[in-house]
């Protein structure tokens, strides 16, 4: 998608790289993350307004380590340098950094030097409290710079050249440890680089549509339909684009939630009109699921078998030629990423071999956007909260949240123990404050006593946790009364379980999923 203004950001590793994209676009601009070692003429062909070095691990003293091209600093464009982003500019310049005897993390106090349009306006700014990362120091400045800022241990903790609209922070303003980050963020945006914030849902609703109907033209499209947010949010676009040549096919795989089908299904055709085939293929997949009861295994069967029964589909329709993915802007820059893509991509989250497979080409509407983006687009399209704020749910379904052997019997204990801490979180008003809530299937029995009677059955796991972005997580401290209705229910509604146990794990070192 072509757009009027656009800030690049070179990608030295960092951890948080995401987070300064996301920050520059929720000030209205749009960003893009490339990596450092891009060809520079890639990205002056992008056409910039501005450039922004990331963080990242390496000391630039080290073997290997990223540098920065010096053509980037003869364009004359703006350009911000965040932690390793402010020492690759004082090294590739005639500055010098210094090995710190002691790596710094964590807060820190700043004080802002001087008149600076990075800190005009920020309350404070003689003591702001910052967010450190970093080993090594800018010792000495680069000609023609000045120093903007110090803190307790650091002389140089910020530095700009105003004539070449050069500024660099030893800190990180775009993580929220950092007092009035976004302010920072955006004095550079619009005092430094001058742009203006044109980057908005409802624009890029406007455009996506037009380029789609533009790519697409008289042509059919194929789209994988599971109810959630990023498949939903890409079909009502495609609709909007190109109306009944969109053909979404739902695959009942036999491990989705109580209720979950009818949900989908009667919502996205009563009003969004969406032409929607479901396939039942409950059968297929636990025939082939049975007596299996490794993890990966699982995953791989399932995987498979969506793709064998989604082919299968698509071929029936005449003359498709393209095939719609929900694929959303952290699986883009994974893919690119200046530390290389994953070793090893969760199998639960992608659907592999489609395109190859099939032979289509790819339409890709949310390919530019971030998760909280996809539910401000869905806002824009009017869909209503209960679909924009439904928690992820893994591809496999139930299949990774029964441990063990999956029987159409221990389905259908965990589906309506899941219904149960579903119905819970909602009447609480803990749903949308929790990252995912479920519950989980174990491969044990224990004793119980219900009434006068001994009892010898399953036992049903909680899992709920707290996170931003599924990377990291931690258990949700919700109410012991939430807890024990939960519980409660659980035992005296879903026959066959016996006993309820809360997961309180953090990820790392433990997954959010148990499989």
């Amino acid at each position: 998608m072509q757009h009027e203004e656009k800030v690049i950001i070179l990608d030295f590793g960092s951890q948080v790289t995401q987070l300064i994209a996301r920050r520059i676009r929720e000030a209205g601009v749009y960003s893009e993350i490339h990596p450092c070692t891009s060809d520079p003429a890639v990205i002056k062909a992008l056409n910039p307004k501005a450039l922004v070095l990331s963080g990242g691990p390496s000391s630039v003293h080290d073997d290997g380590a990223p540098p920065l091209p010096k053509e980037y600093l003869g364009w004359g464009l703006p350009i911000l340098g965040i932690c390793y982003g402010m020492q690759i500019l004082a090294h590739t310049l005639d500055g010098e950094v210094t090995r710190s005897q002691d790596r710094e993390y964590g807060r820190a106090e700043f004080e802002a030097v001087g008149e600076c349009p990075l800190f005009e306006g920020v309350e404070g700014k003689e003591k702001l409290t910052v967010w450190m990362s970093h080993g090594d120091h800018v010792g000495k400045l680069p000609t023609g710079f000045v120093r903007m800022g110090k803190t307790g241990s650091l002389e140089n903790a910020a530095m700009c050249n105003p004539a070449k609209k050069i500024y660099a922070v030893q800190f990180h303003p775009e993580v929220a440890h950092t007092e009035q980050g976004e302010r920072i963020l955006a004095n550079f945006l619009f005092k430094v680089a001058g742009c203006k914030p044109g980057w908005t849902m409802a624009s890029f609703v406007d455009s996506s549509i037009k380029i789609m109907s533009d790519q697409v033209g008289e042509g059919k499209v194929v789209l994988g339909l599971s109810g959630g947010i990023d498949s939903t949010v890409a079909a009502v676009l495609l609709h909007r684009a190109i109306g009944k040549r969109l053909y979404c096919i739902f695959v009942d795989n036999g491990l989705l939630r109580m209720g979950e089908r009818q949900e989908v299904i009667g919502f996205l055709e009563e009003h969004f009109d969406l032409n929607v085939k479901c396939v039942d293929a409950r059968k297929e997949f636990l025939d082939k699921l049975e007596g299996v009861q490794d993890p990966e295994q699982k995953r791989k069967i399932i995987g498979y078998t969506f793709i064998e029964v989604f082919d299968r589909e698509a071929k029936a329709i005449e003359g498709v030629e393209f095939l719609a993915q929900g694929t959303l802007y952290p699986d883009v820059i994974e893919s690119v990423s200046f530390k290389g893509p994953s070793a090893v991509i969760k199998s639960h989250h992608n659907v592999g071999g489609l395109p190859e497979k099939m032979n289509l080409k790819l339409v890709e509407p949310l390919r530019e956007l971030f998760k909280d983006e996809v539910r401000k687009v869905a806002y824009e399209l009017g869909m209503p909260e209960h679909i924009i704020w439904r928690q992820p749910f893994p591809g496999p379904g139930l299949a990774i949240r029964v441990i063990g052997e999956i029987t159409a019997e221990r389905l259908e204990i965990l589906r309506q123990a899941d219904k149960i801490v579903q119905h819970e979180l909602v009447a609480s008003d803990w749903y949308r404050k929790v990252w995912q809530g479920f519950a989980v299937l174990l491969p044990l029995k224990t004793v119980g006593v219900m009434g006068d009677d001994r009892t010898y059955e399953h036992v049903i796991a909680l899992r709920i946790v707290d996170s931003l972005d599924a990377m990291t997580a931690d258990w949700s401290r919700l109410p012991t009364e939430l807890l024990a209705r939960m519980s409660n229910r659980i035992i005296n509604e879903v026959k066959g379980v016996n006993r309820v146990v809360l997961d309180i794990s953090s990820k790392p070192p433990s997954t959010i999923e148990w499989e």
